[in-house]
């Protein structure tokens, strides 16, 4: 049986899960709805420290920044990190990014850098000097360092 992840309920976050669904009964999902529950879900985040292998409000990392975007917003488990990222969901260019896909870098000071994908040429993700935060992919520095795009949300689009 194909499977297929949709996203339910309203905007309000604490009712956002994904469930299983067979791919007969599945309904699309705009980009704009994944993009505004990975927004309100950011907006709780940003600023939060980085903590290498922190997982809370506390500290965090970018790997479980996004382990835990992934599972607590679409039900979803993803590794825990960097490394384990470079082989999950599917292989995209970066013109096809949508919202909800994972952007990973390859910077001078980490073996691997992961963000979430948000549309207009941003992502989210755990920055090691400013923290949960916003930026662009045309930034010099993420041009630069760019590696690939992975879609963890298949069957959505």
């Amino acid at each position: 049986m194909s499977m297929l992840h949709v996203v339910g309920g309203c905007s309000n976050r604490e009712n956002v899960k994904v469930r299983p669904l067979e791919e007969k009964s599945s309904p699309q999902i705009s980009d704009n709805y994944i993009r505004e529950i990975i927004l309100s879900e950011f907006k709780q985040w940003e600023g939060t420290p980085h903590k290498m292998g922190g997982n809370s409000k506390k500290g965090i990392d970018c790997s479980g920044f996004a382990y835990y975007m992934y599972g607590e917003l679409f039900d979803i488990k993803v590794p825990r990190t960097t490394k384990l990222f470079l082989k999950e969901g599917v292989r995209i260019d970066k013109y096809q990014l949508k919202p909800g896909d994972l952007v990973v870098f390859r910077p001078p000071t980490y073996p691997h850098h992961v963000g979430i994908y948000v549309g207009d040429n941003k992502f989210i993700h755990a920055s090691t000097t400013k923290g949960v935060m916003m930026s662009d992919l045309n930034n010099p520095y993420w041009l630069k360092y760019y590696l690939m795009s992975r879609r963890i949300l298949r069957g959505i689009y």
